[in-house]
């Protein structure tokens, strides 16, 4: 269970990160939330897909990592195997959280939260977050930019996806695999844009989007399906 807390250069001076990339630090996950301005990096590694929220109905981008729950393709005994890691599984241990608003009345200001229960959490090992004699280390500079990111992108992302789905580029799709050993993978309830519907856009559709930013973050989407052939040639590796 987590046990979040303001983070505090008092409570948590002595606080380490162990940064390394494993299953039993949470890293054997089948896909983790993305966000459209890292859709250019994500593309060159992972499929990017969408997923509808049970509880919200509202669809969520995420990079896809395997074929199955708690299957993470590029986690090996070295680490993980990829040159680009997405915002929402980079920056944990922490997230955001609300903190003292500046004026009554005004919203909270967000401001770094950490997981005390998370196995990255250590007082003995990882990399430092306060420095000796007060601020913050250059790996908590680096994780509080990621987590502010994240944040800028969570609230860029639904204007990004409505301008999807009010001109039908979002499509079900259902990818049947079977592997070399005989077995077979089914990768069900995701979506993914549509590129025949996109090249049919009129040009003043076109231009909206780009004016928007959205134009390139769909066809990063577009581009990065060529990955299922990575995932696939991943699973048959295992097997």
């Amino acid at each position: 269970m987590a046990k979040h807390a303001l983070l505090s250069n008092v409570e948590h001076k002595g606080l380490r990160i162990i940064t390394t990339r494993a299953a039993a630090y949470g890293d054997n996950q089948m896909f983790a939330l993305a966000v459209p301005a890292e859709f250019r990096n994500i593309s060159g590694c992972y499929p990017i897909v969408f997923q509808k929220r049970s509880d919200s109905g509202e669809f969520q981008p995420l990079a896809l990592f395997g074929f199955q729950p708690g299957e993470n393709l590029f986690l090996t005994d070295a680490g993980w195997d990829a040159t680009y890691i997405p915002f929402s599984v980079e920056r944990l241990p922490f997230l955001i959280g609300g903190g003292t608003p500046a004026e009554p009345g005004q919203p909270a200001r967000p401001v770094v939260h950490i997981d005390l229960d998370s196995p990255r959490v250590s007082w003995t090992e990882g990399e430092p977050l306060f420095l000796e004699y007060g601020g913050s280390t250059p790996y908590l500079e680096r994780v509080s930019g990621l987590l502010g990111a994240l944040h800028a992108g969570i609230a860029a992302t639904q204007p990004f996806v409505e301008a999807l789905l009010s001109h039908d580029l979002l499509e079900s799709f259902v990818l049947d695999v079977q592997l070399k050993d005989g077995s077979n993978r089914r990768l069900a309830g995701f979506h993914t844009v549509n590129e025949e519907r996109m090249r049919k856009l009129d040009g003043a559709v076109v231009a909206r989007l780009h004016e928007q930013g959205f134009l390139e973050a769909a066809y990063m989407v577009v581009a990065s399906t060529v990955h299922f052939r990575d995932l696939i040639e991943r699973s048959n590796r295992r097997v």
